[in-house]
C-alpha cells in the first residue's frame, strides 16, 4: 500500500480527537482562553449536554478582524512570544483549539476588542473558515460551538448522556473558578442556572477559601487549615481538611500548577504520605493546593490535554508537599472537625425518630458502619469490654501524668467550681472533666456546650507523638524487664521479628532468639509503661508480614508506632479520677493532632449548647 499525505480536513479532525475529547474538553480550552484574555467574568452556556450548542462569553481583551482570521489557524498563539515551549507562562498555547473544535463543529467567534467601535465575527463550519463580518458585542469576546462533532459522527456514540456530559462541564468549569477566585463565573443550561460564582475580594489566601466554600461546602470552609510554603523557589499554598473531614474517594482532592488543574501522580502520592499518619488507609481529605513553580522547571506539554505535568526536580515538590501539609496539620492542634458532632446529632435524632436497638450502634454520616463512637480496641469494633475483662487489663496501661488512680466513688461528680480539680477551669478548648462513663467516656464541659472523649484513642494519639517526637530526639528510653517474657510464635513470625531486631531496638523494644519459634522480651519502651509483652509481639509479627522486607521501620513508623502506642495506652474499661481525665485533656490540648486517634476515627465530639437546645426542642 503507498504512502500518501492525508487530506488537511482529516488532519484537522485526528488533532481535534486529541484536544476535544468530549464538550467538557471543548469548555476548558475555551474558558483557559478566556483567562488568558484577562477576562474578569466568563459566563457559559450549554445546551443537551453540549451537543448542540457551547458558549462561552467573557470581557476580556478581544480581537479585531485580523486577529479573529488568524486564531482558527492550526498552531497560531499569542502566548509564545519567546518561541520557546520550556517557558509557558498562559493557560493555552498550542495555538490548537479554536481551529480543533472547528474542524468538527460549527464555530462562531465574535469579539470585540478594547477601545474598537464595533465588533467583529468569524464562522468556521467543519474546517470551512469564513471571512470576518460586523456583529454586535460588548467589550471582550463570544465564542458559540454548535453541532459539536457533526462532521464525526462516530464520536458521538462515544458520548453519554446529557446529564453526565454536564457534570463533566461543571466540574471543568469549577475547578477553573479554584483557580481564579477573582474572576465571576456562571454556568447554565436549558432549564437552570447550575453555577453562579461571584467574584472574591480580599487577599489572595481569603478570596480562595470563599471560592472554596462556595464549591466545596460549608463543612470544608469551617474545618480547613492554610498552607504557605517555599522551597527553592517553589511556593505551595492553598487549604486542606482537617484529617476527621475525610471521603471515601479522593475527588474532592483539587491540584493546581502555575493556576492550570492538573492530576499528577507524584502529587496525589504526596499528599497521600501526608496524611498516611492521620487517616484510614481508605479515606481521602479534602483540600485544594496550588503549586507555583518557575515555567522552566516544570512542563506541562507532555499531554493533548495539558492534564499532567512533568518536574524537573520531582523530589523538591514532594518533599515541600509533604512537609507543607504536616506543618499545618500540626498547627492546626486538637482540632477536630465540626461534622463530627453535627454527625452524632443526626445519628441521635435518627436513633430518637423510631425504636431503638440499643444492641446496634448508630453510624454516623462521616464513618458508614466503620465509627461506634470510639474504639475500645485500635482495630475498631465495640468500645465496651466483657465484664471482668476490664479489671484484668486495667495493670497493662501506659502511666497518664503521674497522678494516682482515684477510688471509684470519684468518677461521676457533681458540677464543681473550676478551682475543685486541677486543670479544671471551662475556659480550657477542650474544657473541665465533668465525668466518666461506662469508665470508657469523659465528659467535660466547656463554655460553649460539651465534649465527650473516648480516653483510649485520645490518650493513643498522645503515646504515638511522644513514641514520634523520643525517636526524632535519638531514641526511645526502654524500661528492663524484671524477668525477660517467653512469646511463643510460628516460626516464620518469629524470624520475621528477629531480622529486624535492631530497627525495634530503636523504637525500645529488645527482643532475642529463645528457640524455634521463640522470642525473649528483655526490655519494652518506658512509654508503655506496664504492657501485654506478647500481646504486643503477635501484632508487631502480623505487622511486618503487610510491610514484607523492603521497607525499613523507620520509613513506616506510623505503622509501627501505632501498634505499639495502641498497647500502651489508656484501655477502655479503665476508671480514672477527675485529675486524671483533666490531665488528659490538658495534653490533648498540647499535642498536636490528638483530635483523631491513630487510625483515622476522631478522639472526640464537641455538642455546641444550641445544638443540644435543639435537640431537646428548646430552640
Amino acid at each position: 500500500m503507498p504512502i500518501r499525505l492525508l487530506p488537511e480536513t482529516l488532519v484537522n479532525r485526528i488533532a481535534a480527537g486529541e484536544v476535544v475529547e468530549r464538550p467538557a474538553a471543548a469548555v476548558k480550552e475555551l474558558v483557559e482562553n478566556a483567562l488568558d484574555a484577562g477576562a474578569g467574568r466568563i459566563d457559559v452556556v450549554v445546551r443537551d449536554g453540549g451537543r448542540t450548542l457551547l458558549s462561552i462569553t467573557d470581557d476580556g481583551c478581544g480581537m479585531g478582524p485580523d486577529e479573529l482570521a488568524l486564531a482558527v489557524e492550526r498552531h497560531a498563539t499569542s502566548k509564545l512570544p519567546s518561541d520557546d515551549l520550556l517557558d509557558i507562562r498562559h493557560l493555552g498555547f498550542r495555538g490548537e483549539a479554536l481551529p480543533s473544535i472547528g474542524a468538527v463543529s460549527r464555530l462562531t467567534l465574535t469579539s470585540r476588542p478594547r477601545g474598537a467601535d464595533s465588533a467583529w465575527s468569524l464562522t468556521v463550519d467543519a474546517g470551512r473558515k469564513g471571512a470576518p463580518q460586523p456583529a454586535a458585542l460588548a467589550l471582550g469576546t463570544r465564542v458559540e460551538v454548535r453541532d459539536l462533532f457533526a462532521a464525526v459522527p462516530a464520536r458521538l456514540k462515544f458520548l453519554k448522556t446529557a446529564r453526565t456530559e454536564l457534570d463533566h462541564i461543571q466540574e471543568t468549569v469549577e475547578r477553573l473558578a479554584m483557580a481564579h477566585p477573582t474572576v465571576a463565573f456562571s454556568l447554565a443550561d436549558d432549564q437552570r442556572s447550575v453555577v453562579r460564582l461571584a467574584a472574591a475580594s480580599g487577599d489572595e489566601a481569603q478570596a480562595r477559601l470563599v471560592r472554596l466554600g462556595a464549591l466545596m461546602g460549608r463543612d470544608f470552609q469551617d474545618n480547613a487549615v492554610p498552607v504557605d510554603a517555599a522551597r527553592a523557589g517553589v511556593a505551595l499554598a492553598g487549604w486542606i481538611g482537617l484529617p476527621t473531614l475525610h471521603r471515601p474517594t479522593a475527588r474532592h482532592q483539587h491540584l493546581f500548577v502555575n493556576g492550570r488543574p492538573v492530576r499528577d501522580k507524584l502529587m496525589v502520592g504526596a499528599v497521600r504520605a501526608a496524611y498516611a499518619d492521620f487517616l484510614p488507609r481508605d479515606r481521602h481529605p479534602l483540600l485544594a493546593l496550588f503549586l507555583t513553580i518557575d515555567p522552566m522547571e516544570v512542563d506541562v506539554n507532555v499531554h493533548p490535554a495539558k492534564a499532567e505535568v512533568r518536574f524537573r526536580d520531582s523530589g523538591l515538590v514532594r518533599g515541600l508537599i509533604v512537609g507543607a501539609l504536616k506543618h499545618a496539620l500540626a498547627e492546626a492542634g486538637h482540632r477536630a472537625s465540626t461534622t463530627v458532632g453535627v454527625a452524632t446529632l443526626g445519628a441521635l435524632r435518627a436513633e430518637g425518630a423510631g425504636p431503638s436497638d440499643t444492641s446496634q450502634p448508630v453510624p454516623g454520616p462521616l464513618w458508614g458502619n466503620r465509627w461506634t463512637g470510639g474504639g475500645g480496641s485500635y482495630g475498631g469494633g465495640s468500645s465496651t469490654l466483657p465484664r471482668g475483662l476490664a479489671e484484668r487489663t486495667v495493670g497493662f496501661q501506659a502511666p497518664l501524668a503521674g497522678l494516682e488512680s482515684a477510688p471509684p466513688a470519684a468518677r461521676v461528680t457533681e458540677p464543681m467550681a473550676p478551682s475543685m480539680a486541677a486543670g479544671g477551669s471551662v475556659d480550657f478548648p477542650l474544657g473541665a472533666a465533668r465525668a466518666q462513663l461506662h469508665n470508657t467516656y469523659i465528659v467535660a464541659q466547656t463554655a460553649t456546650g460539651i465534649i465527650i472523649v473516648d480516653q483510649h484513642a485520645a490518650h493513643e494519639r498522645l503515646v504515638y507523638e511522644r513514641m514520634k517526637a523520643a525517636l526524632v530526639e535519638g531514641g526511645v528510653k526502654r524500661q528492663g524487664l524484671l524477668i525477660p517474657d517467653v512469646v511463643e510464635l510460628d516460626e516464620p513470625s518469629a524470624a520475621r521479628v528477629l531480622a529486624r531486631a535492631e530497627e525495634l531496638a530503636d523504637l525500645g523494644l529488645v527482643v532475642e532468639g529463645f528457640g524455634p519459634g521463640s522470642l525473649l522480651v528483655r526490655e519494652v519502651p518506658a512509654l508503655l509503661g506496664k504492657t501485654d509483652v506478647k500481646g504486643l509481639i503477635r501484632d508487631l509479627a502480623d505487622e511486618l508480614a503487610e510491610l514484607g522486607n523492603a521497607a525499613s521501620l523507620k520509613e513506616r513508623l506510623e505503622e509501627v508506632c501505632a501498634t505499639m502506642a495502641c498497647h500502651g495506652s489508656v484501655r477502655a474499661g479503665r476508671p480514672l479520677s477527675i485529675d486524671e481525665m483533666n490531665a488528659l485533656l490538658r495534653q490533648m490540648e498540647a499535642t498536636p493532632h490528638s483530635g483523631q486517634c491513630n487510625h483515622g476515627r476522631p478522639t472526640y465530639v464537641e455538642l455546641k449548647l444550641p445544638d443540644i437546645e435543639r435537640l431537646f426542642g428548646r430552640r
